[in-house]
């Protein structure tokens, strides 16, 4: 039983990897702390339970990993996924504490495994838990608990004691009445507001009724809109987002990795209207695939559907959900429920716009179309060998960019520019600070881990003075 009348060093509210990350750095600088969970303990850990590696900057291969990833390269790839939208001193800041993050987050019992194949491309640049995140998450409460962490599941906080950018109390819900956590320092780490469809319907209209979530439902942004009424300032533009496109037959909470879908590259995708609205092949696939969902979600009804033929099943990591086949294109567009004079014209244009080319899924090739509107500038090769396969797709949001600013202390700024006294932001719900826009593979983790050791860090100090 957790004891709600003492008073703690420190409290995180949160259960993923940067909570986690926070209550550990905390309890091994000598704090005592308190993790509250909103989630039941089976659902625990916030989008954690979906991830699979996370992009560390390092100096030299490893055992897991092929090459180098130097500081400077990994911040050139921040820039090119975010068109420059990024806090370059905290970004700057965070890749270079990345480096320490590989054995440190073994050393909290996280191990890893050497890359996955198919379109993923990052045996260089990203780590990957052995197990997946859920095996990653278990370690960390394991370690969490060996040391002495408090924690409470199903803790719903229904308010925070906030007296001007000073963290009192938190107020939560536990069983059937209603409780206070007092500590003197606050950690949060509770992710962003992608579960809370009325509140994305605020800035994406009733589109965001076709959205699906890939992660928990538990994310609904209660902390971070706690915070920014009281006084902390906002970072991060509300309608970017995390957002890849997934299985429009997922389910609409949860259906987390395997949902996804890597084929983008080695097909076309169309819309509605059978059209073609974008270039599949613009970049490397860990530095695009996060753009889709935002292009589906500008699509009529927020669907689009991803073509390929036969030679190309093999190519990319399955999913959880099959293809969907036909012996002719216009098969497939009636199964699809297209137009299929509208399909077939679309597919024949293409296939005459494809200059060969040699085909190499790991770099820009040179297979392109010429005289094609929108191109396809790598990888393209013609559709013609029947059977002929879709998925459809829907915008999968993983989660949100509106956040709390923070400075390099993970230190939670008020709205007149001053730090906070004792309160600290880890993970999602400061991300905004290093993703304006764009993502790329595995960064999501970085920014949980890394701020989530400085803010335990700095709380647990803060706590002691």
């Amino acid at each position: 039983m957790v004891d709600l009348n003492r008073k703690f060093d420190v409290l995180v509210i949160g259960g993923g990897n940067a909570a986690l990350c926070a209550a550990i750095s905390a309890r091994r600088a000598g704090a005592s702390v308190l993790v509250l969970e909103g989630a039941p303990k089976f659902y625990r850990g916030g989008n954690t339970r979906h991830t699979r590696n996370m992009r560390c900057a390092h100096d030299a291969a490893t055992g897991i990993l092929t090459g180098p990833y130097p500081e400077q390269e990994f911040f050139e790839d921040l820039l090119l996924v975010t068109e420059g939208q990024t806090d370059e001193e905290l970004a700057r800041y965070m890749i270079s504490e990345s480096k320490d993050i590989l054995n440190w987050i073994v050393e909290q019992g996280v191990r890893w495994q050497p890359s996955l194949g198919g379109t993923l491309s990052l045996g260089r640049t990203n780590s990957f838990f052995l197990g997946g995140g859920r095996a990653m998450l278990n370690a960390l409460y394991l370690t969490a608990e060996r040391l002495g962490v408090d924690i409470l599941y199903d803790a719903e906080v229904l308010d925070l004691e906030i007296d001007n950018g000073m963290f009192l109390s938190a107020a939560l819900r536990q069983g059937d009445g209603r409780a206070h956590a007092k500590a003197s320092t606050l950690v949060a780490a509770a992710g962003g507001f992608e579960a809370n469809i009325e509140w994305l319907k605020q800035y994406w209209g009733e589109a965001a009724d076709n959205f699906l979530i890939r992660g928990t439902p538990y994310n609904r942004g209660s902390i971070l809109k706690m915070l920014l009424g009281k006084g902390v300032q906002e970072v991060g533009d509300p309608t970017q987002c995390h957002a890849v496109a997934i299985d429009a037959r997922a389910p609409k909470f949860d259906g987390g990795i395997i949902t996804r879908h890597d084929s983008v590259v080695f097909g076309i995708v169309v819309n509605k209207n059978a059209a073609r609205f974008y270039d599949e092949g613009e970049d490397i696939w860990p530095k695009r695939y996060a753009i889709w969902g935002r292009l589906v979600a500008a699509q009529p009804d927020q669907i689009a559907y991803i073509i390929f033929d036969s030679t190309v099943v093999t190519s990319f990591m399955p999913t959880l959900f099959p293809p969907i086949g036909a012996g002719s294109v216009a098969e497939l567009a009636q199964k699809l429920e297209l137009d299929p004079a509208a399909l077939e014209q679309t597919v024949t244009d293409f296939n005459a716009a494809v200059r060969p080319g040699t085909f190499d899924h790991t770099i820009l090739d040179d297979c392109r179309t010429e005289g094609l509107t929108p191109p396809k500038t790598h990888w393209a090769r013609k559709i013609e060998t029947p059977p002929y396969y879709a998925y459809p797709v829907r915008p999968g949001i993983t989660f949100t960019y509106l956040g709390t600013r923070v400075n390099k202390e993970a230190r939670m700024l008020m709205k007149d520019g001053k730090p906070s006294p004792n309160m600290f932001a880890a993970g999602e719900i400061m991300a905004g600070n290093v993703l304006g826009k764009g993502y790329a593979a595995g960064i999501g983790m970085t920014i949980g881990s890394v701020f989530g050791r400085i803010a335990g860090r700095e709380a647990a100090q803060h706590a002691r003075n």
